[in-house]
């Protein structure tokens, strides 16, 4: 996001005065490469400090992380997730930057009270959805409110990403995510006063060739019974002191859903590449294994069984009679 946010009006004013020449583009970036001078609204002080802005800067590169290898696996495509800027604005600047329409959602998370917002930019949204349902993921549709059957996907992708911010924040505070209400419209999405302070993460997305911008909104109101947590100190030291067991189980569980592929391989046989191709229907290839041999079973491509073919019920199924050692730990030692 923008460090000054502009509201429509004023952008299509700055639009036609370069068309009109009353402007050039030379002095805008003359501009630009001066030195800025913030104004400071004592009526509206900064309620996070600076130690408090790089703690929640380096809890959402945490995040940007775990979501990037979930999208990366999940997608097969190339994908690039970094957290572009932490700054706090009022709620009011926040709505007034978006686009209408959007893709929001509003979220709880209980215990904190109150609500943040988790907004994507519609391309990603609309190049997300392309790639789940079988497309390149490619960002060619016309900027519109999603259908029911969009916002179900889009649904899904928000709570896979609030579910790796939970994570993203388990050595400050354990918080249990989940939407309320997705809107398109930025005005219907209030959740707090206008003049109220918000901390705003902008996340840079790159999804194959298209690029877009996630922003968290998060409320000083949500935020303000940990505060205190909000340090680097805090965060360093409460990750190094991790219960190590409850890390080791939460590791073995996610092992343990981990799917591999098992495979049975019945037998090989050698051929020609002639006699390949003039294989025909009801041709037989003997293989190399006799009816009394165990069959080897590969787990991904290693063989660590072996077994005899069967049946069970009226499935086909396999008995495993062996167990190959070679390469686990134990063996090495």
């Amino acid at each position: 996001m923008a460090e000054d946010v502009l509201s429509q009006s004023e952008i299509d004013k700055l639009l036609s005065a370069l068309s009109e020449g009353t402007v050039s583009a030379e002095e805008v970036k003359a501009e630009e490469t001066q030195k800025k001078v913030k104004t400071y609204d004592f009526r509206r002080p900064d309620k996070f400090s600076k130690d408090q802005i790089r703690t929640l800067y380096m809890l959402h590169e945490s995040f940007a992380r775990l979501f990037n290898t979930y999208l990366s696996t999940h997608l097969r495509t190339m994908v690039s997730i970094e957290v572009a800027s932490v700054e706090q604005l009022t709620y009011q600047e926040f709505v007034q930057s978006l686009s209408n329409p959007s893709v929001i959602s509003v979220l709880t998370v209980p215990p904190l009270k109150g609500n943040i917002i988790f907004e994507v930019n519609t391309e990603i949204a609309f190049a997300y959805i392309d790639r789940v349902l079988g497309g390149t993921g490619e960002s060619s549709i016309k900027v519109r409110v999603l259908t029911d059957i969009e916002e179900a996907v889009i649904h899904r992708f928000i709570d896979t990403a609030v579910s790796h911010l939970k994570d993203a924040w388990a050595n400050v505070v354990e918080f249990f995510p989940s939407i309320e209400t997705m809107e398109s419209n930025p005005q219907f999405a209030q959740i707090v006063p206008p003049n109220d302070m918000v901390v705003i993460i902008t996340v840079q997305l790159k999804l194959g060739e298209v690029e877009g911008m996630m922003n968290i909104c998060i409320p000083y109101l949500v935020l303000e019974p940990i505060m205190g947590k909000l340090t680097t100190t805090f965060w360093v030291a409460s990750a190094a002191t991790k219960d190590s067991p409850q890390q080791v189980e939460i590791l073995q569980r996610k092992l343990e859903r981990t799917k591999v592929p098992f495979i049975v391989e019945m037998g090989s046989v050698t051929i020609s590449i002639n006699e390949f191709l003039t294989l025909g229907f009801g041709d037989v290839l003997q293989l190399d294994t006799e009816v009394d041999d165990d069959l080897k079973c590969r787990v991904g491509t290693k063989t660590k069984f072996f077994c005899r073919p069967g049946t069970s019920g009226k499935k086909m199924a396999v008995q495993i009679t062996g167990v190959v050692n070679e390469g686990d730990e134990t063996a090495d030692e």
